[in-house]
């Protein structure tokens, strides 16, 4: 099945010899001339990439991928564009996550159609589920970096008082980034960045509340996982550590050794453990705006 491209352009010679290289190429492209136009094409028909234009003659492909972002927020966007990207007014727009590629230069269109590969066969190969929001997720996360490495002690102080509360093999933070868990805080056996598709965490911020699963070997979803193995991990409770805006940049997880059941308080204490985790990196966060605003000030 071919690869479905919308592609926005308000020059009509321009459009149409772009879109007849990529249709030449192999991909299925449909084409708009405007921002609504654009806007109902993604509302009525499944697109695998958008190429856009900045200048459309009713808004400006920021608009177009914004919107993009709100349904399908794993689907490539690329800004294809004679404006250089100095030019490009981003203010609205914090946060939003598209490619950017000059129309201008030499082989272009060319150069549009590998990178629409490219995306397109990185987003298939994927090898776990993504947020709905993930796009939001990722920038609410830049925003806690620095953040976490401030509220470390705090962070250990949390992960030594669960280790101790419910007697794990492993108490520890983990932020879930575009493709690795790194850990801001952990009590028991070391933990490394781990790839997305070997953690458990990718599971656990797709959660609205804590996931537990008593035995992995039990569980389609991580029985063929070979670091769970290699970590020794056997159970596993994850709270979703949440931002200010709702979105979940990680997990603060318990993991053992053994099987093992959590009862419903040690549920709702896991909770009070993540909420209080991801406060304390809000407050980090907003203290670190404020002196930021202070030095611009």
């Amino acid at each position: 099945m071919p690869v479905t491209v919308l592609y926005a352009h308000g020059d009509d010679p321009g459009r149409t010899a772009t879109a007849k290289a990529l249709s030449d190429a192999g991909l299925d492209v449909r084409e708009a001339v405007t921002l609504d136009e654009a806007v109902e094409t993604l509302a009525a028909t499944p697109v695998d990439c958008v190429a856009t234009a900045y200048d459309l003659p009713d808004g400006n492909g920021l608009e177009l991928c914004s919107t993009l972002r709100e349904t399908t927020p794993d689907t490539p966007c690329i800004l294809f564009t004679d404006v250089a990207a100095s030019e490009i007014d981003t203010t609205a727009f914090e946060g939003l996550v598209a490619e950017y590629l000059p129309s201008g230069t030499a082989n272009a269109d060319e150069r549009l159609q590998e990178l629409i590969d490219e995306l397109v066969t990185r987003r298939s190969q994927v090898g776990y589920p993504l947020p709905d929001d993930e796009d939001a997720r990722l920038a609410a996360l830049e925003q806690y970096e620095v953040a976490g490495q401030s509220a470390q002690d705090t962070l250990d102080r949390l992960t030594e008082l669960a280790s101790r509360h419910f007697d794990v093999h492993r108490a520890f933070v983990g932020v879930v980034g575009v493709h690795e868990e790194r850990f801001l805080s952990c009590q028991g056996p070391d933990l490394d960045p781990l790839a997305r598709e070997k953690t458990m965490c990718t599971h656990a911020i797709l959660e609205p509340d804590v996931l537990v699963v008593e035995d992995t070997r039990q569980d389609a979803r991580f029985e063929h996982n070979d670091a769970l193995e290699r970590l020794d991990i056997r159970a596993y409770a994850g709270a979703p550590l949440r931002g200010s805006d709702g979105a979940a940049i990680g997990s603060f997880c318990l993991t053992d050794d053994e099987p093992r059941s959590f009862s419903e308080a040690e549920i709702a204490y896991l909770r009070l453990l993540a909420d209080e985790a991801a406060e304390q990196l809000d407050l980090r966060r907003q203290l670190r705006a404020a002196q930021t605003e202070g030095e611009d000030g």
